[in-house]
């Protein structure tokens, strides 16, 4: 692979579209006359825009609803029991398209995105014919559930308008309040399918429900009092002439508002008959629902048993080098569990309460991010420049989000990736774990991958898989670590290896309450007692994986998988093996199944290999 200097995003984007296939294509067969890529190039387009037509926020934030896509600025994703069968019909038909093409001949750079089509449409097919459920095609977040804690629109789109949806002129702010009053119809489509799913006897657990209607109050306080949907607008279009704040208001107090109270009237008819068992094994079809939200989340077919026993062997390991790290620091006494405990009460590793806490946690970030753009060249030969900001999580989203998340930003590169940190309080972060957090959602992380996908199919910047996602933020954790990161914070690299070993109890604890009826407690205590996690974390990180089954799972797996990658393809050539070229081989084939990771890694031994 060429060396690349550290360029501009236009510059990097057209390089990569040049050179991302050169660690996958093996080029001793000669190219026919006529390029048999070109209709399975334009089978993908068609499916890419057919995915924006039930998915039309995807278009604004890839920054693409323009020209011909324009009418997607003014419209959400159907969200109604109507307009998901709708989806599944879509699904269906060009699953069957993309099994019928044949891939003979192709490059290995498209025959891998069929692949990949194939794949998510088919995991999203057996997902649409389970009994009921909130799904996506070909992305992270698969739940039993319309309407709970971190589930619904009620969160995902007064966030989605603000930060994604562009204001720059009077048709940005049509589209907006357009958006506005379908935002109404979304909730009452949702509260059909809760209402649908109730009467089948699916009913979440009583403490997710109690989180969601104190969510959801305030989320109508707020519509009713002119509050963020409306704030975000008055804020924007100060210099576009248009009584747009007065209409904002009116959607939003008389439409909006209403349609929030009905769901909360819908939640509290469930609570009145919800139970406390947290896992699936206690809803109807639960186990199947299981089986099948653990294969979305993994990419693999794993069974319940299996992730288990992963997951408590990969504990034990990490835990006997976190042990070693611990003794040479002076903390001696207890398990790994209690000692990490001990090591999250000392004062000296704690940021200050408050906004002056809050403050130091966004310059520690800023700290890190700067020395990790500083090392990309000695990781990858492709580089680009990651595009992004740090934004704190909207206060009412706080209590049911986790402690971060990332995500890339627009193709254009107008909108930039997004750091999400949640502050509520600063008893979140430590000194010792803030570092890894943000090399996992940022650089190299969620951000950076994303970043090198912008030059494939439109499908392809569409579709992601929780195993390779997560598992490639994991490894971007390893890397910083192989970097240097903590070459001189021994107590830092505890931290890693900690997130590692947190990622490895999600597997004991999620198959844990979903198979094996563990309670919430029992999951919450897991963590902290063996793990030394931070109590106030761990709450909220079980709640969901109450409420998205399976989901936890992907990112052990994935990190794993990639590894078992490196050392299959260092044992396979040997010295010619170049940890750069890897990690372009693993970055540049884009988001895949696991399955299809391994092909990848295959054309890059053989081209070494030759």
């Amino acid at each position: 692979m060429t060396m690349l200097p550290l360029m501009n995003r236009r510059e990097a984007l057209a390089a990569i579209a040049t050179t991302a296939a050169l660690p996958l294509l093996n080029g001793c067969n000669a190219q026919p006359a006529k390029n048999p890529d070109a209709d399975a190039l334009a089978l993908l387009d068609q499916i890419g825009e057919n995915y924006l037509r039930f998915a039309p926020e995807g278009a604004t934030t890839l920054g693409i609803d323009t020209g011909a896509r324009a009418a997607l600025r003014s419209q959400l994703a159907d969200r109604s029991a109507d307009g998901q069968k709708k989806i599944a019909d879509i699904v269906r038909q060009d699953l069957e398209r993309a099994k019928a093409f044949d891939t003979a001949g192709l490059g290995h750079a498209t025959r891998t995105s069929v692949e990949v089509v194939r794949s998510a449409y088919a995991t999203a097919s057996e997902g649409f014919a389970l009994p009921y459920g909130d799904l996506t095609v070909g992305s992270w977040r698969n739940t039993p559930y319309v309407v709970i804690q971190n589930v619904g629109a009620y969160l995902d789109l007064p966030r989605f308008l603000d930060s994604d949806h562009p204001v720059n002129d009077a048709a940005d702010a049509e589209a907006y309040l357009s958006r506005l009053q379908s935002y109404g119809q979304q909730l009452d489509g949702e509260r059909g399918r809760m209402q649908a799913a109730r009467g089948q006897g699916l009913v979440p657990p009583a403490f997710l429900i109690d989180k969601a209607l104190s969510q959801m109050q305030m989320s109508s306080k707020s519509a009713r009092d002119g509050g963020s949907l409306v704030e975000s607008m008055a804020r924007r279009t100060k210099t576009i002439p248009g009584n747009w704040t007065e209409r904002a208001k009116t959607i939003a107090a008389q439409e909006i508002a209403p349609a929030l109270d009905r769901q909360i009237a819908e939640l509290e008819a469930q609570r009145a008959v919800a139970k406390d068992e947290a896992g699936m094994w206690a809803r109807p079809h639960g186990d199947e629902f299981y089986r099948w939200a653990l294969k979305a989340s993994t990419t693999t077919n794993m069974t319940p048993d299996e992730v288990h026993v992963m997951g408590q062997a990969e504990l034990e390991q990490l835990h006997g080098r976190m042990d070693t790290i611990l003794k040479g620091a002076g903390y001696t006494k207890g398990t790994v569990g209690e000692r990490m405990q001990a090591l999250a009460r000392d004062p000296r590793y704690q940021f200050a309460d408050g906004d002056k806490g809050r403050a130091e946690i966004l310059a520690f970030i800023e700290d890190r991010l700067t020395w990790i753009r500083a090392q990309l060249p000695r990781a990858f030969n492709t580089l680009v420049n990651p595009n992004m900001e740090v934004k704190r999580l909207p206060p009412e989203e706080e209590p049911g989000a986790p402690t971060a998340y990332g995500g890339a930003g627009s193709i254009d590169g107008k909108m930039p990736g997004k750091y999400w940190i949640n502050l509520r309080t600063t008893q979140l972060h430590s000194k010792y774990s803030l570092a890894d957090l943000t090399f996992h959602e940022s650089i190299p992380g969620h951000i950076l991958q994303g970043e090198y996908t912008h030059q494939m199919p439109l499908i392809r910047q569409l579709l992601a898989f929780n195993a390779y996602s997560e598992g490639w933020a994991l490894y971007a954790q390893q890397l910083a670590d192989e970097l240097g990161a903590y070459s001189s914070d021994p107590i830092g690299q505890v931290g890693y290896l900690q997130a590692l070993a947190f990622r490895a109890c999600r597997l004991v604890v999620d198959t844990g309450i979903h198979a094996k009826r563990w309670t919430r407690e029992q999951g919450v205590r897991f963590f902290v007692e063996v793990n030394g996690s931070n109590p106030m974390e761990v709450a909220s990180e079980v709640d969901r994986y109450c409420s998205w089954p399976g989901q936890a799972c992907g990112y052990k797996v994935g990190h794993s998988e990639i590894n078992r990658q490196r050392e299959r393809a260092t044992a396979s050539v040997g010295s010619k093996f170049d940890v750069k070229a890897f990690n372009d081989t693993v970055v540049l084939g884009g988001n895949v199944p696991l399955d299809v990771l391994a092909k990848n890694v295959d054309q890059y031994v053989a081209t070494v290999g030759s």
